[in-house]
């Protein structure tokens, strides 16, 4: 299980647990599509997020 977490607002993205509609469970963060932006925040850039656990 891969993490993610937003370097402005803390959320985490968890690969297993998905909150955007459209998006399916176990898609990685790198293969987010171009519309992607973080629940918590709207940054959509996804450089901003770094990688905390594999």
């Amino acid at each position: 299980m891969t993490k993610h977490k937003c370097t402005i607002c803390n959320y985490t993205y968890d690969t297993e647990k998905v909150e955007h509609p459209g998006i399916k469970p176990g898609t990685a963060h790198e293969d987010l599509p171009h519309y992607w932006v973080c629940p918590s925040c709207g940054i959509s850039n996804k450089r901003m997020f770094v990688k905390i656990r594999d």
